[in-house]
């Protein structure tokens, strides 16, 4: 039996106070730049067990300006930007190497938080995307070793077989190159903080970035 969406959608609520607090968000506080503040509230998700908080949505578009989204996981994000990786060849590496511009949404329900991003997307060097990999799992290895990622795949057989050699070349050579992984930085020219209010009365702070550093507007939710 199928099931009745529409039923089960009107059953949903969002952030249940059995697994959900909204903690309060005074803009006047922030930072001068918005990097401290998403540090800050990066280790409040980690610390209220936020489940992998470091996913988030990329949006990308292609050569026709039709968007793309998927889930990526964040690398890192200091003064070089917000970091990711994929290989260059795969659908969002094609589109990024198009229009290399991009936004990333995370989402941290367990506080009721949202943070957006948007800005340009750059490439690190070669030697910096095989460091950043190598210093990940053997499975995150064996991932990338198996390549070929958006390509049309012939069946479930022979992922497996490609696969299980990537996997035993990942534990034999740890340092094993994958030339097609791309590490990407997006240089932020927008962030956007949103902090749920039980009365919904939401806060969102935007940084935007100017020409002498950043500015800071209170928008309505």
């Amino acid at each position: 039996m199928e099931p009745d969406l529409p039923e089960l959608l009107r059953s949903l609520r969002v952030w249940d106070p059995a697994v959900t607090a909204l903690p309060p968000f005074d803009p006047g506080t922030a930072p001068a730049e918005p990097l401290p503040l998403f540090a800050r509230w990066f280790a409040e998700a980690v610390a209220a067990g936020q489940t992998e908080p470091h996913t988030m949505s990329l949006a990308t578009a292609d050569a026709e300006g039709r968007p793309d989204v998927r889930i990526v996981m964040l690398h890192g994000a200091d003064a070089d930007g917000w970091s990711f990786a994929t290989h260059a060849h795969s659908r969002k590496g094609g589109q990024l190497d198009g229009r290399p511009y991009a936004a990333l949404a995370f989402y941290w329900p367990v506080l009721g938080r949202q943070v957006r991003v948007r800005g340009p997307v750059t490439t690190a060097p070669a030697d910096r995307a095989q460091a950043d990999l190598h210093a990940r799992s053997t499975g995150a290895l064996a991932a990338a070793l198996t390549g070929r990622q958006s390509a049309v795949l012939g069946s479930a057989e022979e992922l497996a077989r490609a696969s299980e050699a990537a996997w035993e070349r990942a534990r034999r050579e740890p340092d094993a190159p994958a030339p097609s992984w791309t590490l990407y930085r997006l240089h932020p020219d927008e962030v956007e903080f949103f902090q749920g209010d039980p009365a919904r009365r939401h806060v969102r702070l935007r940084y935007d970035r100017e020409e002498r550093g950043w500015s800071r507007k209170l928008l309505w939710p």
